[in-house]
């Protein structure tokens, strides 16, 4: 295999406040530092933008920034209507989307915004990608399973990307069965370099059982990370997350330097795409403006 593209992307976690004006802002200073992409989460609760809104935003004020969710929910949206937007948005942004779609976290009040009891959130998933994906390429769609009935639907226009490769996340087992038997890339979060590489062997195996084939290109990591001391409570969360790890704060880089390192750890397993995400945000403009030029000045010589 020859040597992959590290790039490097930035997230927005559900508890960002990034959901003003100065969002647009921090949008033009990620685009100048060249960092590779936006990702934005969803949480109806939280304070974080609409991952549509702030992505169509981005894209409409950007021209090389690509732009994906960590993640969107997809059970409990109607996937045509979602098929539509998606494609118009990778139109519009000349084929900067980046797709990434999960089951929606394990939160009552969650569930009951998206109408979906937690049980049937599968296979309401697996079908609704399904349809996705038909909507992307085929002519027409005619589609019946348990959830979803359709015939003879059109949907225009088609993205750009044909289709656009959709990223999963997660490390259990079903997840990562989920991700060889479906997806295009893998976006797995608070692991360690030898649950990365591990996951990663199981979902190629499971795709080569499916008849599939997923690019080494798209094996990658959502970081999150702090720039100064981790908190007590933030340790307590991820020992009870990761009982079975001495040392939980390799989940968590702290520090530039350890962030680094980090990332060099997961390269050196064979991920290659990135999305770092901050435990704790800047409060103001030139805050930002200060972290992200710092963040830029010690990973963007990770890009090749």
């Amino acid at each position: 295999m020859g040597a992959v593209k590290v790039r490097i992307g930035f997230g927005l976690g559900v508890r960002t406040q990034l959901n003003d004006s100065t969002f647009l802002d921090v949008v033009d200073t990620l685009e100048s530092l060249r960092f590779d992409s936006l990702w934005l989460s969803e949480r109806i609760s939280g304070s974080a933008p609409d991952p549509v809104v702030a992505m169509s935003m981005a894209a409409a004020r950007t021209t090389r920034l690509k732009i994906g969710m960590s993640v969107m929910v997809l059970p409990g949206r109607n996937p045509i209507l979602l098929a539509k937007e998606l494609a118009t948005l990778d139109r519009m942004s000349q084929g900067r989307l980046l797709p990434a779609f999960g089951l929606g976290v394990a939160d009552p009040h969650e569930q009951q915004a998206f109408g979906v009891e937690r049980s049937a959130r599968a296979k309401i998933f697996n079908e609704a990608l399904e349809i996705l994906r038909a909507c992307w390429m085929n002519e027409t769609v005619t589609f019946h399973g348990e959830h979803f009935h359709y015939d003879n639907v059109t949907v225009l226009p088609k993205p750009v990307q044909q289709p656009p490769e959709v990223w999963l996340g997660g490390i259990a087992d079903s997840e990562l069965r989920r991700v060889g038997r479906l997806a295009d890339g893998w976006l797995p979060s608070f692991v360690t370099p030898d649950d990365a590489a591990q996951g990663w062997q199981t979902v190629t195996r499971i795709a080569e059982e499916h008849n599939r084939e997923i690019d080494p290109e798209h094996f990658g990591v959502l970081l999150p990370y702090t720039t100064g001391p981790m908190s007590p409570h933030l340790l307590a969360g991820l020992r009870a997350r990761r009982p079975d790890l001495d040392d939980v704060s390799i989940l968590v880089p702290s520090g530039w330097d350890a962030l680094r390192t980090s990332i060099e750890h997961f390269i050196s397993k064979g991920a290659s795409k990135f999305v770092i995400v901050p435990f704790t945000e800047p409060q103001s403009l030139q805050e930002w403006n200060d972290h992200l030029g710092s963040a830029a000045e010690y990973l963007m010589s990770l890009q090749n």
